[in-house]
């Protein structure tokens, strides 16, 4: 590495020569610096800065509540496309197993951590002799009940007689 000879003036002697600059201004390096009467300042003012704050008042509880109300939404559609799978299986097996017309039944599906609460009712439907069987699966979100129904029509032709027990 090759250092300057003696002959050679010195960086900061350079650096920090002046020169007088019209109107009474001085030059360091390169970097003007005028009186400071006529300086203006680079920061912000005040209005700026409550404009900005005031800004961000409202901006952030805004974009707080759009992530809560996201949040929510994915929560709910994942647990109706449970529920909506259990009321499936409800109604399913209710038609094979042919208990639906036992009156308004009721239980509880765990699905990993969740709980979903089912409810089995059947009606007469107006045409026909058939049945109409309806599963509500309600489920919390978030704190608050929310709920799924699927109807189906079932045949009371189809249905066996109850079996009975007999001598022989």
């Amino acid at each position: 590495m090759k250092f300057a000879t003696a002959n050679h003036k010195s960086f900061a002697a350079h650096c920090f020569r002046e020169r007088r600059l019209p109107a009474g201004e001085l030059q360091f390096c390169g970097l003007r610096n005028t009186p400071a009467g006529s300086r203006r300042s680079q920061a912000f003012t005040l209005a700026e800065v409550l404009a900005a704050m005031l800004f961000l008042a409202i901006v952030i509880p805004t974009a707080v509540e759009a992530l809560h109300v996201s949040s929510l939404a994915g929560e709910v559609a994942a647990r109706k496309g449970a529920a909506a799978r259990i009321a499936d299986r409800v109604l399913n097996e209710s038609l094979v197993m042919t208990n639906w017309n036992n009156g308004v039944q009721n239980g509880t599906v765990s699905e990993g951590a969740l709980d979903f609460r089912w409810t089995l009712s059947s009606q007469p439907w107006p045409q026909d002799a058939m049945q109409l069987l309806t599963v509500q699966v309600t489920f919390l979100a978030q704190a608050k009940d929310y709920s799924v129904k699927l109807s189906t029509l079932a045949n009371l032709q189809n249905q066996p007689a109850p079996a009975t027990m007999g001598s022989r």
